[in-house]
């Protein structure tokens, strides 16, 4: 089974869209002897407008694109509309595979693969890590209706064009159904995920907690992209008013920066910010932490599904999420009872259930237990498995109409 995914984030990126799809490909080629390429961005180095590798198993074109400023939205447009070009270019050369997947990033991204699909007679699978235009519209430094109508009428074409959709959750399927007219039929959902090999419950004294001070000290953690959709300006309000309780933040994103200088402007001693660690690294941090933030804007629930979760519930340490009733972190929480939830940008609440986790380390102890049960649900090859069959569903259909495409001939 051939199997060709087109997004621009892919290893050796740091971003969650770039990692997950990382393993799966990997976990396709090696454990399910798939035939898997990437059309992938990163290709800056190279002389032409594609380039190709092999990294553990999968065969990775890269298409070339800008490397501008992603702090700004013409910074980030002109990367994306250059690595859409470049990877269009590279669709000439993925040969004839049996299943295209397009996933979000950038969110047009899914018209190659849909195209490549229709020229090579494969099926087409639409990979939905988010929904647009609805998480571009809520971004605070973006506003173009022009630009949102075209990304609006692009998703309906693709749902409604794709053999099959994958969503992260039951949130984000009635989305795509109730605002973008998807098929029910056509959607499966397939959670994120967490390698609970890589990330399991550890002592809080270890090495990265007492390289940086941390191993005495109740910490609140939060991991992962420090972007425009995760809400975090009022975490540092949070801190302020609990000064006995270390924030950190582990990763990068274009609110980093504002964060960062934000922090040391109110004189935020309590406030740290560490950049994106080795996986190797990744279970010690994790243990460090006493409580996990999960925090996402008003208006994202089933837009976007915060993957971080996943490491979390992998790692056996409670949260607070402050998120929408209705998103699937919610949802997971409540089913599992493995975290506090709030509303999004809720200052006294976050205030109230960390004081509350700090003060009560049983409650603690058992959300956090509940949430490496809760893992299990969501275990990476349970995951990759569920892709695999669907891939092979579709690639089969491939097979059934080529077959009766060479009869008819004959």
């Amino acid at each position: 089974m051939r199997v060709v995914f087109f997004n621009r984030s892919y290893w050796p990126d740091f971003g969650a869209t770039g990692q997950l799809l990382t393993e799966l490909s990997q976990d396709l080629a090696n454990e399910h002897g798939c035939e898997v390429t990437v059309v992938a961005g990163g290709g800056e180095k190279s002389f032409g407008l594609v380039s190709r590798e092999r990294h553990e198993g999968v065969d990775i074109l890269r298409a070339k694109e800008t490397r501008l400023a992603r702090r700004n939205f013409l910074g980030r447009f002109t990367n994306y509309l250059s690595y859409f070009f470049s990877a269009f270019w590279a669709s000439f050369r993925i040969g004839r595979p049996g299943v295209v997947v397009g996933l979000t990033d950038p969110p047009i991204i899914g018209l190659v693969a849909w195209a490549a699909a229709r020229r090579t007679g494969a099926n087409f699978v639409f990979l939905c890590q988010d929904i647009f235009p609805e998480v571009a519209s809520l971004l605070e430094d973006f506003r173009s209706e022009r630009v949102n109508w075209v990304l609006e009428r692009v998703n309906r074409f693709l749902v409604r064009r794709a053999d099959r959709i994958i969503a992260l959750g039951e949130t984000m399927k009635r989305r795509l159904v109730e605002g973008k007219g998807a098929s029910p039929d056509k959607i499966a959902v397939i959670h994120n995920w967490a390698d609970s090999g890589l990330l399991s419950p550890g002592p809080k004294d270890n090495p990265f907690s007492r390289e940086h001070g941390l191993h005495e000290r109740f910490v609140v953690l939060h991991a992962g992209n420090i972007g425009l959709s995760q809400n975090l300006d009022p975490v540092l309000d949070v801190a302020a008013g609990l000064p006995d309780v270390t924030f950190l933040f582990i990763g990068d994103g274009v609110r980093k920066k504002p964060l960062d200088e934000r922090s040391k402007e109110r004189g935020l001693g309590n406030v740290r910010f560490v950049p994106y660690l080795s996986r190797e690294r990744m279970r010690d941090s994790y243990a460090t932490a006493d409580v996990f933030i999960v925090s996402l804007k008003r208006g994202l629930a089933g837009y976007i599904v915060p993957s971080k979760l996943y490491g979390i519930l992998a790692a056996g340490r409670p949260y607070v999420a402050a998120v929408e009733d209705d998103s699937e972190v919610a949802s997971i929480t409540r089913e599992h009872e493995c975290g506090l939830v709030v509303a999004p940008g809720d200052v006294g609440g976050m205030t109230h259930e960390i004081s509350r986790l700090y003060r009560d380390r049983d409650l603690a102890r058992r959300l956090g237990e509940n949430a490496r049960r809760a893992s299990s649900h969501f275990e990476r090859r349970k995951q990759v498995r569920a892709y695999h069959d669907l891939f092979q569903e579709q690639f089969r259909a491939h097979r059934s109409r080529e077959n009766a495409a060479l009869e008819t001939s004959l």
